[in-house]
């Protein structure tokens, strides 16, 4: 940017009045400065030379720039820009303000970084599926928050597979084989599938003591999608129990099987569920396992992360924690009938 001589003794002078009267009063009080917004739209303004292209970078009309321009130029009693060949040119005014300006809000723009940073190192984020989530993660949470109240915890509920790798997510807890290439991977709990209902149906009858019982009662179907393909359905279980007569595709059916378990408990019927999501439901009494009869699943319950993730003082801090948890808690039962495979049975 050219600067014509007399300018530039402006400029000069300018500057020397800037700073003889910051010397001589100390620093204008915070309640006298210009509006921010003000003082942005002229830095970039200025560094454009033009309203338009200031626009661009601030996602806002030519015209919004030029009045915040002006609503600067009016406080400051001085004239910032005039018109040359097309340009928008500083006057000295605006040139000598110019660089305070800038080393202003540069400083802001580190001192918000810096509590960014500090606001990061405190986030704990963790994705995992919403029926763990809400039957076996939510309900031992308390623990983690007083043992480590120094991280904010942000569970994020959902079937869709978090992208570990880009830095959104520190880690996940996955229902599956465990291959998930590319990643740290810690087995926490394995899975297996049990009849359930609440006391209340049982004491209501019809009786469910043994198997066959079951033709009499409502069947709760788990349509949860988590491509299980050892995950048995009614007419599997069924077949494995040597039971016959059963309509295995009646009753109602749930995309979740913290909803089957729900529905379970209400007294909606019968359903097969996974012990794990189950298990503070099995413990309390809310609902009974039947028959002592049980199908082990080859999937399982995994934590998974990135090995950039592995040295961040909060994952640390989680993984003990919930190995912790896992070791705690009660594993499934293998019980099952002597030389039944449920697992094996048929995928319809």
């Amino acid at each position: 940017m050219m600067i014509r001589k007399a300018e530039a003794e402006e400029l000069e002078s300018q500057k020397s009045r800037l700073a003889s009267t910051g010397s001589a009063t100390g620093a204008m009080p915070l309640g006298r400065l210009p509006p921010l917004n003000a003082l942005r739209c002229f830095e970039v303004a200025a560094r454009h030379e033009s309203f338009t292209k200031a626009a661009r970078e601030l996602f806002v009309t030519p015209a919004a720039v030029g009045q915040q321009v002006r609503q600067l130029e009016a406080i400051l009693g001085q004239a910032l820009f005039r018109r040359e060949n097309r340009r928008l040119v500083p006057t000295a005014i605006g040139l000598a303000l110019l660089p305070g300006i800038r080393e202003g809000f540069a400083q802001l723009a580190h001192a918000v970084g810096l509590a960014q940073d500090r606001s990061d190192d405190r986030r704990l984020t963790v994705s995992v599926a919403p029926s763990f989530a809400a039957k076996w993660l939510l309900p031992r949470l308390s623990d983690f928050e007083q043992r480590h109240p120094e991280f904010d915890l942000r569970v994020e509920a959902s079937m869709q597979l978090a992208d570990l790798d880009d830095g959104s997510t520190d880690l996940a807890i996955r229902y599956g084989a465990g291959g998930y290439t590319g990643l740290l991977v810690e087995r926490l709990l394995g899975e297996e599938v049990v009849p359930v209902c609440s006391p209340a149906l049982l004491a209501k009858g019809p009786p469910l003591s043994e198997p066959q019982d079951l033709k009499r009662h409502t069947l709760l179907h788990d349509d949860s999608p988590d491509n299980d393909p050892t995950c048995p359905s009614w007419g599997m279980w069924l077949r494995a129990a040597g039971v016959d007569g059963v309509d295995a595709e009646r009753g109602p059916r749930f995309s979740q099987s913290s909803l089957v378990l729900e529905a379970a408990a209400l007294g909606r019927g019968v359903a097969l569920a996974k012990a794990t999501i189950a298990a503070d439901d099995l413990a309390s009494g809310r609902v009974l396992r039947l028959f002592e009869m049980a199908a082990p699943l080859a999937f399982a319950y995994y934590l998974v992360y990135s090995q950039s993730a592995a040295t961040k003082p909060r994952v640390a801090a989680f993984r003990r924690w919930l190995l912790g948890q896992a070791g705690a808690a009660s594993p499934p039962s293998a019980a099952g009938f002597p030389g039944r495979d449920i697992s094996k049975g048929s995928t319809d």
